[in-house]
């Protein structure tokens, strides 16, 4: 469950970056490469370690199990 954490922080930091960047650029003039690219493969990667782990199939099965009898009942 600990590595599961650690990879699910790295990729909220990894969209974090991304949003940010967006919504809230640098007025400073500062260039930086590879913005869009070193988020994208850090998502990718970090989602493939989770996927390799096991435990991103058990949490959406568990989260679509906990969630559905809300999404139904409160319709």
């Amino acid at each position: 469950m600990v590595n599961i954490g650690t990879l699910l922080a790295f990729v909220i930091v990894c969209i974090a970056v991304m949003v940010l960047r967006h919504t809230n650029p640098p007025s400073r003039g500062h260039s930086y490469t590879l913005v869009p690219l070193v988020p994208v493969l850090g998502i990718i990667s970090n989602g493939y370690m989770m996927y390799k782990l096991g435990w991103v199939k058990l949490g959406a099965i568990g989260y679509l199990v906990s969630d559905w009898p809300g999404r139904v009942l409160h319709l």
